[in-house]
C-alpha cells in the first residue's frame, strides 16, 4: 500500500476526466449532457479515492505521509515530490469534496459552453489538490499560480455583467504578489541549494535576509487570503462569478494564502514571522472590524457574504500568528469550517438567484412562506457563519480566541467584537430575505428546493453539524503536525536569541 501513488491519482484523475470531456462530439445538447455526467462521475470517484488519505493517515506522526518522489529536472535537483501532513491532508479532502458539489450546483445554471466549463472545473481541481500535496517549491509554485488560469476563465466567461473587469482585477492582484514570491523562492534555492520543502523546513536561513523573504511571501499570500487592504478584488470576483465559481473561490482558493503562511512563512522564516506578528495582528483586526461594518451596509447578498469571508479569514491569520497550539489549530479548523459554510451560503444565494435572477436583498422577503426547506438550510449555515455553538464555526473561533488571548488580550478583545458584528449582518440578511411579508408577485409563485438542490446541501449540512458537535476526528489529524510546527518555531527563536547574545 505504501507504494500506491494515491496522491498522484487523486491529483491527476480530474485531468483525465477533462481530456475525456474534450473528445466528446455531437449535438450541443448531447455534448452538454455527457460533459456534465463525465465531470460528475470523475469528481465523485476522485473524492471517494481521496478518502483513502483519511482512513490511511497516521494521526500520531508529524512526518509527511503518502510520499512520492521521482526525478524531474535533474540538472537543477528539482523533483516531482508529493506528500501530505496533518496541515495539508484536510485541505486536499476539502477540495475533492467541494468539486462534485460545484458540478451539481451548475447542472441547470450553466447553459452556454457547458463542455468548456466542466473542463475548467476539472483542471482547477487538479491544480488545487496538487498545490496542497506539492513538496517541492517549483512544483508548488506551478500549481499555486496555475489555479489562476481556470478561475480567471470561469469568472471572465461565465460570470455576470462586469465579469471581464472582475476577472482581470482578480488576475492582476494575485499575479503581482506572486512575482515577488517567485523571487523569494529563487533566493531560498540559491541559499540552500535545494527546492525540497522537507529539507528547507530544517534549513536555517540567515536572519538578515529572512525579513526580505518574509515580505516577498507576504505580498503573495496576503492577496490570496485576502488581507486588508488588498482585499478589494474579492467582492468584485464573488459578485460576478457564477455560483460554483464563488463556492470554490471562498471554499478553497482563499485558503491557499493562509496555507502558504503555515507551510513557508512561519516554519522557514521564524525570526521574521515573530518580528512581523504585530503587523499581521493590526491588519487582521482592521479586516475583522472594518469589513464587518462594510458588510452591514451591502445591498447585494453575494457582496455581503464576500465581506464576511474577509472578516473570517482575518480570524485565521490572527490564529496562525498567535504561534501557539490552540491558535494555529483554531486557524486550520476555522479554514475548514469556513470552506464548508461560506460555500453553502453562496449556494443558498445561487438557489434563489436561479429563480428570480437578482441578488438584491431588498427584492426579497417572506420566503419562509413559500420555501420552508430552503429557510431551514439557510438558517443552519447562517448560524454556523455567526459561530453558534454546535456548528463548525464555533470550534475554530473559540480556539483562535483562546490562543490569541495568551499572546495579546487587546487583540483578542478587538477580534471578539468582530463576532458581534458578524452576528449583526448575518441575522439582518436572514431577516430581510426569509421573514417579513410576502408582497412581490414573482415571489408568490417561487418553488422550494428541488431534490437535486437538497442533495447538494445535505452533505454540507451534515459536515457543519458534525464539525461542531464532534470535532475530535479532525483535531486529531491536525494536532501532531501543529505541535511540531509550534515546537520548531520555539526552537528556532531560542537559537536566534542564543546567537544574538553570543554576538554581543
Amino acid at each position: 500500500m505504501s507504494d500506491f501513488p494515491i496522491l498522484s491519482i487523486v491529483t491527476f484523475l480530474p485531468l483525465v476526466g477533462a481530456l475525456a470531456i474534450l473528445i466528446i462530439r455531437g449535438d450541443e445538447e448531447v455534448v452538454a449532457r455527457n460533459a456534465k455526467a463525465t465531470a460528475l462521475w470523475t469528481t465523485i470517484i476522485t473524492f471517494c479515492l481521496s478518502l483513502m488519505l483519511w482512513t490511511g493517515f497516521d494521526r500520531t506522526s508529524a512526518a509527511f505521509q503518502f510520499v512520492e518522489k521521482n526525478p524531474w529536472i535533474e540538472s537543477f535537483g528539482i523533483n516531482y515530490h508529493m506528500g501530505v501532513d496533518g496541515i495539508s491532508v484536510l485541505f486536499v479532502l476539502l477540495s475533492t469534496f467541494l468539486t462534485p458539489i460545484c458540478v451539481l450546483a451548475s447542472w441547470d445554471a450553466i447553459k452556454v459552453r457547458v463542455k468548456e466549463y466542466m473542463v475548467a472545473f476539472l483542471i482547477l481541481e487538479t491544480l488545487m489538490v496538487g498545490m496542497f500535496c506539492a513538496l517541492d517549491f517549483v512544483l508548488f509554485y506551478i500549481f499555486f499560480e496555475g489555479v489562476l488560469i481556470p478561475m480567471f476563465l470561469i469568472i471572465g466567461v461565465w460570470g455576470g455583467k462586469r465579469r471581464v473587469y472582475a476577472a482581470f482585477k482578480f488576475f492582476l492582484y494575485t499575479l503581482t504578489g506572486s512575482v515577488l514570491m517567485l523571487l523569494a523562492i529563487l533566493a531560498i534555492y540559491l541559499q540552500a541549494g535545494t527546492s525540497e520543502i522537507p529539507s528547507l523546513l530544517n534549513f536555517v536561513l540567515p536572519a538578515n535576509i529572512q525579513y526580505w523573504l518574509w515580505l516577498a511571501f507576504f505580498a503573495s499570500f496576503a492577496v490570496k487570503v485576502p488581507m486588508w487592504p488588498v482585499h478589494t478584488w474579492l467582492p468584485d470576483a464573488h459578485v460576478e462569478a457564477p455560483t460554483a465559481g464563488s463556492v470554490i473561490l471562498a471554499g478553497v482558493l482563499l485558503k491557499m494564502g493562509a496555507y502558504g503562511f503555515l507551510r513557508f512563512s512561519v516554519p522557514m522564516l521564524p525570526i521574521a514571522s515573530d518580528f512581523f506578528t504585530p503587523l499581521i495582528f493590526a491588519l487582521s483586526i482592521i479586516a475583522v472590524i472594518y469589513t464587518s461594518l462594510v458588510a452591514l451596509v451591502q445591498l447585494d447578498m453575494k457582496k455581503l457574504i464576500a465581506y464576511s469571508s474577509v472578516a473570517h479569514m482575518g480570524f485565521v491569520t490572527l490564529g496562525i500568528f498567535s504561534l501557539n497550539q490552540q491558535g494555529v489549530t483554531g486557524a486550520i479548523y476555522q479554514m475548514l469550517s469556513h470552506g464548508i459554510v461560506s460555500a453553502a451560503l453562496f449556494l443558498c444565494v445561487g438557489v434563489i438567484y436561479d429563480r428570480i435572477h437578482t441578488r438584491e436583498i431588498a427584492r426579497y422577503g417572506g420566503l419562509a412562506e413559500r420555501m420552508p426547506v430552503y429557510a431551514v438550510f439557510f438558517m443552519v449555515f447562517m448560524l454556523a457563519s455567526v459561530g453558534l455553538p454546535g456548528t463548525g464555526g464555533f470550534i475554530g473561533e473559540i480556539l483562535v480566541l483562546v490562543g490569541l488571548f495568551q499572546v495579546s488580550t487587546w487583540a483578542a478583545t478587538l477580534a471578539a467584537t468582530g463576532l458581534v458584528l458578524g452576528a449583526a449582518y448575518m441575522l439582518w440578511l436572514y431577516r430581510r430575505v426569509i421573514f417579513g411579508k410576502l408582497s412581490r408577485g414573482d415571489l408568490k409563485s417561487i418553488t422550494d428546493m428541488s431534490y437535486r438542490e437538497v442533495a447538494v446541501f445535505t452533505p454540507l449540512l451534515v459536515l457543519t453539524i458534525w464539525m461542531g458537535v464532534y470535532p475530535m476526528p479532525f483535531l486529531e489529524i491536525i494536532e501532531v503536525s501543529v505541535a511540531n510546527l509550534v515546537e520548531q518555531h520555539k526552537t528556532a527563536m531560542l537559537a536566534a536569541e542564543a546567537i544574538s547574545l553570543a554576538g554581543q
